[in-house]
């Protein structure tokens, strides 16, 4: 059964497994995925900052562009259990003859490099969920600007997480003009999501 369709108790009982996945990736793509439900959940009260037509046009289509990157970042829970299942299978190919070791060191890099991209893909929802919670901190309800807070932490925290693991694994990836494009992305990603992390709780005190 896909992780994403256990109950909360069954995810975290695999996520606290010995297993080796789901780790950290499932945990930063789900922790992303809890904060663009509550920018949602904002997003959708009844009552906005102000109550004009402004407030609610804006945090309509801030819904829309959520509502699609939370679909993306939940699936991701458990692509990214799937693509770190097949780098442990591939380290554990054999490697015996020459052919065999050449066969595993091949299939180790292209597991590697899938189990990169989804961590950075995570990154790039969280970043553009960050966009959108400055829409839903400047316009939703003030009652509700410590669920927006909450969800920017989150989606912090599932950024940072992701980064890490982009990281760790670029590590081991030989080729370095993918790890020097994938690097400079993910430093991208981390200083637009910062500015939008501020901007967004600047909007939560005004």
């Amino acid at each position: 059964m896909p992780l994403l369709d256990e109950s909360v108790r069954d995810l975290l009982a695999a996520i606290s497994s010995p297993a080796p996945a789901p780790g950290g990736g499932s945990a930063s793509a789900l922790a992303s995925a809890l904060g663009v439900s509550l920018l949602m959940m904002v997003g959708a009260l009844p009552k906005t900052r102000t109550g004009t037509d402004e407030d609610k046009t804006a945090l309509s289509s801030a819904a829309r562009t959520l509502a699609g990157i939370g679909a993306e970042l939940a699936a991701a829970i458990d692509r990214d259990a799937s693509a770190y299942e097949q780098v442990v299978a591939a380290y554990r190919l054999p490697k015996a003859s020459a052919g065999e070791l050449q066969a595993r060191k091949a299939a180790i890099q292209e597991a590697l490099r899938a189990a990169t991209d989804e961590p950075l893909a995570v990154m790039r929802f969280s970043a553009v969920a960050l966009q959108e919670a400055k829409t839903v901190a400047a316009h939703g309800h003030k009652a509700a600007a410590s669920d927006v807070a909450v969800a920017v932490i989150l989606l912090e925290a599932g950024l940072h997480g992701a980064h890490l693991n982009v990281d760790t694994n670029l590590g081991s990836i030989h080729d370095d003009v993918y790890a020097r494009t994938v690097r400079s992305d993910a430093e991208d990603l981390v200083r637009r999501a910062e500015e939008a992390a501020a901007e967004a709780r600047r909007s939560l005190k005004e």
